[in-house]
């Protein structure tokens, strides 16, 4: 069969069409070469021509690049969903994410986005809770949530860990998590863990009147994450957190497919390996998209150049809403920031990302002149003071602990 052209300006996409787009940067060929061997190495081409390709796969099955702007160097796929096993997302990455990364073709290559066919993208479960299933077992309407990591990440015992948890509940806060590298430790075992901290939690609710969650880490080995996360529902727990990249999409799926009643935490441990640089790698609106479809109920997103963590403004927004648009039928996601924060950034936080966020302090609380519990009052004060329309300046003239925290932090 005549060699195949992928390039095809007038084609217009479909709704049966998965699209991917790239940003590439050619290396010893033209742009349009470059498009060409990309199409084809994700779908059905290989180098060479092929007496084994007929017109009646190519006609079927041959995707089209269908735009191309080479001042910005990006280009668009549309793939006909037939290349895709529905409800496989390691099949669909395999495709549109795989062998394409290492071509001698492209110096760099950045996968910037894609938009799943209503086929597939109807294929996954999606959240379980969401942003209305989390409001509602929290019973928090309009406010932010805020949180905490125990820290430090790793080194306090089972019942010094708990201790940190019922500082921060009763200090204001909503949710204490895990940090993405505590799991199972000698010094810290998971099962001890959980009943101890559960038992300080329903002692906090208790004492506060307001529901308290505690997310533990449950990433491990598939059985064992499956495992840990029954265990978890059996003691009364009714959030479990893993880490998506280290624990990969497929192991999220069958967590989620489990369908255990447990709203489900993603951390993005690893993502800034695939999305740090902007020439190449996976973006993290990708993974959103991925993260979404398949079925998390929170995600770390970035804090919009606030914190310690890399990521602008404008790249944090656009993941807020794409994890938030109407799509299938699924949940909206609860946006998780978290990194580097404390009270002062509660403000230019919601100003950016609204008031359906879930904000995580970790030395931000625990770092409090006057301890952990003062800390989370801090925050807690903070995120009343955004709520209230008030500045936070002149919050802390009658709320002596985010008056401290100010002091120490700045606003």
């Amino acid at each position: 069969m005549k060699e195949l052209s992928y390039i095809d300006l007038k084609y217009k996409p479909t709704k049966k069409d998965l699209i991917a787009k790239y940003r590439l940067e050619p290396d010893g060929v033209s742009f349009e070469e470059a498009c060409e061997q990309l199409a084809a190495e994700s779908s059905i081409g290989t180098w060479t021509d092929i007496c084994t390709m007929s017109p009646k796969i190519a006609k079927k099955l041959k995707p089209h690049v269908f735009s191309i702007n080479k001042r910005k160097n990006l280009a668009e796929i549309a793939y006909p969903e037939a290349l895709f096993e529905a409800g496989n997302m390691p099949q669909i990455l395999s495709s549109i994410a795989g062998n394409i990364f290492g071509m001698k073709i492209v110096k760099n290559l950045r996968f910037v986005d894609v938009s799943f066919s209503e086929k597939l993208g109807k294929s996954f479960q999606g959240p379980a809770f969401g942003v209305p299933g989390i409001r509602k077992l929290l019973k928090v309407k309009k406010r932010p949530l805020v949180g905490t990591i125990i820290k430090p990440k790793v080194g306090l015992n089972e019942k010094e860990h708990a201790k940190v948890a019922y500082d921060a509940w009763v200090g204001g806060l909503d949710i204490v998590k895990d940090d993405e590298n505590l799991t199972d430790m000698s010094f810290n075992r998971f099962e001890k863990r959980v009943v101890e901290t559960l038992k300080l939690r329903d002692k906090a609710e208790k004492e506060t009147g307001e529901k308290k969650i505690y997310m533990p880490n449950v990433t491990a080995e598939t059985d064992e994450m499956l495992r840990r996360a029954k265990f978890v529902k059996k003691c009364g727990g009714e959030y479990v957190m893993v880490d998506i990249l280290t624990l990969g999409f497929s192991a999220l799926q069958t967590l989620r497919k489990a369908n255990l009643g447990l709203v489900l935490h993603a951390h993005r441990a690893m993502h800034a390996a695939l999305t740090r640089s902007e020439h190449h790698g996976i973006s993290m609106l990708v993974i959103a998209k991925i993260t979404r479809l398949i079925g998390a109920d929170q995600l770390h997103i970035g804090t919009a150049y606030v914190g310690k963590m890399s990521g602008s403004a404008k790249e944090v927004i656009d993941i807020e809403s794409a994890i938030n648009e109407k799509s299938f039928g699924i949940k909206p996601v609860f946006a998780v920031a978290s990194g580097g924060l404390h009270p002062g950034h509660v403000p230019k936080l919601t100003k950016r990302m609204g008031t359906d966020i879930i904000m995580q302090f970790g030395g931000g609380v625990h770092g409090h002149p006057d301890g952990t519990r003062a800390g989370a009052r801090a925050v807690r004060q903070a995120a009343e003071a955004v709520t209230k329309e008030v500045s936070l300046k002149q919050y802390a003239k009658t709320h002596e602990e985010l008056a401290c925290a100010i002091e120490k932090w700045g606003c």
